[in-house]
């Protein structure tokens, strides 16, 4: 974790993006190629809670925050708090990276097609089909990124950022627990997610640099 964060929190120094983002590309592959066998459905059984009430609707309340209605909530009241602020270019970036990485994993779903645990495990409604979880890659897309923009001092940001990681750690999470995912997916999810903002972050970043 805390390599992660020098990683994202100093993209601005130059720290060369190329590797993480290969080893993100290599986990999201690794997902495709190995979920929704054995060990998967073992982690799934192992982490869902039906059996535990209580942790059941811890779930449901962080699924909540995941939803892409939700998502799309947090995006614009950022993105406006953000042009507030003055970073009208931050408030585009974030606009840019959510919705766009939304489109991506709709389709990434509808070209793999990978089937969801069985109906009756599910404890919540779910639409689409289920690699890689939207969840994981639209609240580490939106969250990260606010994270990363809202704020200029290194030592802010590397909270807020701490912060964002583990709230996607925790709706990610939430995803097995209620029935509705492969493990597959969900690390997936965080992969492409955070690959996503990676690149579109860090993109922007150079671009407003030589413009300067």
């Amino acid at each position: 974790m805390p390599s992660l964060l020098r990683v994202i929190t100093t993209s601005e120094r130059r720290r060369p993006l190329l590797l993480p983002l290969l080893a993100l590309a290599g986990l999201w592959l690794a997902m495709l190629l190995l979920g929704a066998g054995d060990v998967d459905r073992d982690v799934l059984l192992g982490l869902y809670a039906r059996d535990e009430p209580w942790l059941a609707l811890a779930a449901v309340g962080l699924t909540y925050l995941g939803n892409w209605p939700t998502v799309v909530v947090v995006t614009i009241l950022g993105a406006a708090w953000l042009a507030y602020r003055g970073k009208r270019r931050a408030a585009l970036v974030l606009l840019v990276a959510s919705f766009s990485g939304r489109l991506l994993v709709i389709l990434e779903k509808a070209y793999f097609a990978r089937l969801r645990p069985e109906e009756h495990m599910r404890l919540v409604e779910v639409h689409y089909q289920s690699f890689p979880s939207g969840h994981a890659a639209n609240s580490m897309i939106a969250y990260l990124a606010i994270a990363w923009l809202a704020f200029d001092d290194p030592a802010h940001r590397r909270w807020a950022v701490a912060a964002a990681l583990l709230l996607s750690f925790l709706i990610g999470l939430s995803r097995p627990m209620l029935g509705v995912h492969w493990p597959s997916d969900v690390i997936a999810g965080w992969a492409f997610g955070l690959f996503w903002t990676l690149l579109v972050v860090g993109l922007s970043s150079r671009w407003e640099r030589r413009a300067e």
